[in-house]
């Protein structure tokens, strides 16, 4: 699709195409829309055979695509790429580094541009928005507390020695957020020697450049992490910080059902009491193991609860969970007879479920994730506790947040271990539905809640902190 040429008032959003990172990005693009102004979403393309972890998201892709006819979708050309011996998350930082000379050609050829807003890994496009003196500010589409801890790590890096992998669960204490066990930090920075974590503390070294920073969360949510990173406690070496802006919770609005037919668990939900079910997902990559999926699905039978389950087929390597699966043969993977003997109290979805509908449904009590950020926010927004399960990226980090933070969850122990027994899983889903460590939660997720939908009135301070985006973006000019 071209771009749309409005003059004078477009804004080019670059994004990667990891589902995860353009979904909210669609989602701020509205936001533009709203206010009048022009969007171009520029894409990075993979060269052919080169960066799986790209290519794997493309169906998506053209699924998001065609959903949002308003917003222009701009695929730049591949660079050259010589294909080194690197993994596809090196191969995926290598496109979008070398695509930065790209989106620079692009945007010489609009006639007028109001900002750039950049993806986290999209760094090296800075360079780009200064060569056409254009404002650029980063779209951070994870927590806030996440975003503090990541640009304090340059600084922890330098003024320490040794591996985070060698320090186990120790804490670390970086400003805004609750001690972090350094094993919960993402895989790749764990060890200096990485030449991902070495890219990755690059981007997080040169992050505090841009203008300022939205920030996919609501102040409620984070106000600690918030502070801090609008006191510049992470940029030691900078006077004045960039402004933060906390403009969540952007979610998918999820179906209008008039539109087209309702999933099959919507009418399952329909027919359960208020708050009676737990509903089990890892997110769209999420990777499960054939033993694990029989540990889990033993585990909610004993629970005695209801379910709601989606199951995606585990990955044939597990280091390539990104990749696409088939569809899981349930009776293959699931214990025998589950489906049966739970049949009165569970349903199994295969690979989708429409998530924001199921998490805002009366019957849904609980929500087992992975703790990826889009799926916390949903669960945040509709007052869900929830059992966090965290498996790649910066979840761990998530986990830490919603549970010591936030206190919005509980953790189901041994994540980080081969296999979580079903003993574990049928104890925090009670410990959640039954006790009263869970009705508090479910009274701090009524606030929540609440908090949530306030976030995003016309005077709330998500929109108003969008007003104030807006008007540093005229100033600029």
């Amino acid at each position: 699709m071209e771009p749309n040429s409005k003059p004078s008032q477009t804004v080019v959003l670059h994004a990667t195409l990891g589902v995860g990172h353009l979904i909210p990005m669609v989602e701020l693009a509205k936001h533009f829309l709203r206010r009048g102004f022009a969007v171009i979403i520029a894409l990075p393309t993979s060269p052919i055979s080169t960066a799986d972890i790209l290519a794997s998201s493309n169906p998506a892709v053209a699924r998001i695509v065609a959903a949002n006819p308003s917003i222009s979708f701009h695929n730049l050309p591949p660079p050259d790429y010589s294909e080194p011996d690197h993994d596809d998350f090196q191969q995926m930082l290598d496109v979008i580094r070398l695509t930065a000379p790209i989106l620079l050609t692009f945007l010489r050829s609009l006639p007028s541009i109001a900002a750039v807003v950049l993806d986290l890994f999209c760094v090296d496009a800075l360079d780009a928005a200064a060569a056409v003196g254009v404002p650029a500010y980063f779209y951070f589409t994870s927590s806030a507390g996440v975003l503090a801890a990541f640009l304090h790590l340059p600084h922890y890096f330098d003024t320490t020695e040794g591996n985070l992998k060698d320090m186990g669960k120790s804490l670390l204490h970086f400003p805004g957020v609750p001690p972090i066990p350094a094993s919960d930090m993402p895989r790749n920075v764990l060890d200096r020697a990485d030449p991902i974590g070495a890219s990755l503390v690059y981007h997080y070294r040169r992050m505090p450049e841009a203008r300022g920073m939205l920030i996919n969360t609501y102040e409620w949510l984070e106000a600690r992490a918030v502070t801090a990173l609008r006191e510049g406690a992470y940029v030691l070496d900078r006077p004045t910080p960039p402004t933060v802006y906390c403009i969540g919770p952007l979610i998918v609005k999820g179906e209008d059902a008039a539109k087209g037919e309702r999933h099959a668990c919507l009418a399952w939900l329909d027919a359960q009491p208020e708050r009676s079910v737990v509903f089990a997902s890892f997110g769209s990559m999420g990777a499960v193991s054939a033993e694990q999926l029989k540990e889990i699905a033993h585990g909610l039978e004993s629970s005695g609860h209801r379910f709601l389950w989606v199951v995606r087929s585990p990955p044939k390597d597990p280091a390539k969970f990104y990749l696409p699966r088939p569809e899981p043969d349930l009776g293959m993977l699931l214990p025998e007879g589950f489906l049966e003997r739970t049949r009165d109290r569970g349903m199994v979805v295969k690979m989708w479920a429409p998530q924001v509908e199921v998490l805002r449904h009366a019957a849904t009590g609980a929500f087992t994730t992975h703790c990826g950020w889009n799926s916390v926010l949903e669960a945040a927004a509709a007052g869900v506790p929830m059992l966090c399960w965290p498996q790649y990226a910066e979840q761990r980090l998530n986990k830490v947040l919603v549970v010591d933070g936030m206190q919005l969850g509980v953790v189901i122990d041994c994540y980080d271990e081969e296999l979580v027994k079903a003993e574990e899983v049928a104890k925090k889903v009670r410990v959640v539905m039954e006790s009263e460590e869970g009705k508090k939660l479910r009274e701090r997720l009524t606030m929540a809640k609440k908090m949530a939908a306030e976030a995003l009135t016309d005077d709330g301070p998500s929109c108003m902190a969008f007003a104030e985006f807006l008007k540093d973006l005229e100033h600029s000019k």
